[in-house]
């Protein structure tokens, strides 16, 4: 399989108000033709610095693709580090000062004397045209492969790399395909999933096996490579299949893109049924990601913040006595919240949190991160008590996710 690297030049995006999105669109484009991209850069505008990166670059991978640094001013290197990483010189191209000249007269301006430095290839070059700026692309073979260089501006990036690389390439590489696999998971630690996960997936390197890990929410990618996409497949469900069992209903989507209230969504839609929320410690985190999605109005009734014992009793009619019995932060609030909630709002179900977020709080039963989450449905009420380590902000954000996926799991079996 080849392997690729990118490398974005330009000072401009180690600072703060610039991110490089241009490595996530040739990272694609490359994908589909079957190339893994396996390392990616950002080097400023220092000439010294890109011609040691390219070096090292072009001995350790097949392609090599940098964006930006084309421009024609003193700070655009990009050509000069290439053709210094690689022993070669830098000559004017007198058809590229033909194709610039016209450029120039088209958008009627004036042709600036630096504007010809980007008429320069690098020796044994060929010239990406660029029918959307000034600024031509270089490709050129190497020991291991090719190097390419891209123009820095999107509009003009992305047209050459779909019309003019990836023609060239489809020569360099052999015919291959990428599939991938993705499975989003709730319910489980990391620690837990990779040991139930790691004997099936460690057994193969193709396909490869990434976990990621964000509070509460776990993806599992597989991504595989063969000669064709049936051959591809096949190894995801080779390895995938049995993953799928072993996770079982902790799998929430084998869709990336799809999050956990996308689902609750799409399965509350199926159902033509409602849902409500009633927060004390989650402060209405639910409630916003149920909402985020376009549309929510078609399953989403009502939210309620009610985070004094006052207004438990007032907006969700918690009854005092109970409140005063069992505390706050007790299975008979978190019942009487969700039950409230349902019967104000009408909606079919209602969730409900109520805990210690911290860093203040708790008690011997129930310390800080102590959380109670209920649900409310047309059968019966339950009420799940779950325990958090760790800070406010990751208390709060694993209760929203375990409170979605108390009802997705609900949903899930109606």
């Amino acid at each position: 399989m080849k392997s690729a690297e990118i490398i974005a030049v330009g000072s401009e995006l180690l600072t703060p108000q610039r991110v490089d999105t241009n490595s996530l669109y040739v990272t694609e484009q490359l994908n589909l033709l079957g190339v893994e991209v396996v390392r990616k850069q950002v080097i400023g505008d220092d000439r010294d610095r890109l011609t040691e990166a390219i070096r090292v670059a072009v001995d350790r991978s097949h392609i090599v693709v940098l964006i930006g640094g084309l421009g024609p001013t003193e700070d655009d290197v990009t050509r000069d580090a290439v053709a210094a990483a690689l022993g070669r010189t830098l000559r004017l191209s007198l058809e590229q000062e033909s194709v610039l000249i016209a450029r120039f007269r088209q958008i009627n301006r004036p042709m600036a004397k630096n504007n010809l430095r980007q008429a320069y290839l690098v020796e044994g070059a060929e010239a990406l045209p660029n029918p959307h700026g000034t600024a031509p692309g270089q490709y050129m073979s190497t020991n291991r492969g090719a190097l390419a260089m891209l123009p820095g501006p999107p509009r003009e990036m992305k047209p050459m790399m779909k019309e003019q690389l990836l023609p060239r390439l489809r020569h360099v590489v052999p015919p291959s395909v990428i599939r991938v696999r993705n499975f989003r998971v709730t319910g489980i630690g990391e620690s837990d999933l990779d040991t139930l996960i790691a004997p099936v997936y460690t057994k193969y390197t193709n396909p490869a096996t990434t976990v990621l890990s964000a509070p509460g929410d776990l993806f599992v990618q597989l991504r595989a490579t063969g000669s064709t996409e049936k051959e591809a497949d096949a190894l995801l469900r080779e390895v995938g299949n049995p993953i799928a069992e072993l996770l079982g209903e902790k799998v929430y989507s084998e869709n990336a893109d799809e999050p956990l209230e996308a689902v609750i969504g799409r399965l509350l839609r199926k159902q033509i049924a409602t849902v409500s929320a009633a927060e004390s410690c989650t402060g209405g985190l639910i409630a916003g990601r149920l909402t985020e999605q376009a549309g929510s109005s078609d399953f989403f009734l009502a939210g309620y913040v009610t985070y004094s014992d006052d207004q438990k009793t007032k907006v969700l009619n918690v009854p005092a006595d109970v409140i005063a019995k069992h505390s706050a932060v007790s299975e008979a609030v978190a019942t009487a919240m969700a039950e409230g909630a349902r019967k104000l709002s009408g909606s079919t179900y209602a969730v409900s949190t109520t805990g210690y977020a911290g860093p203040t709080g708790g008690t011997d039963y129930d310390p800080v991160g102590t959380v109670y989450i209920g649900l409310a449905a047309p059968a019966k009420t339950e009420v799940v008590r779950a325990r958090y380590g760790g800070d406010r902000y990751r208390t709060r954000a694993l209760a929203t996710q375990a409170a979605l996926d108390l009802l997705r799991r609900r949903l899930f079996k109606a």
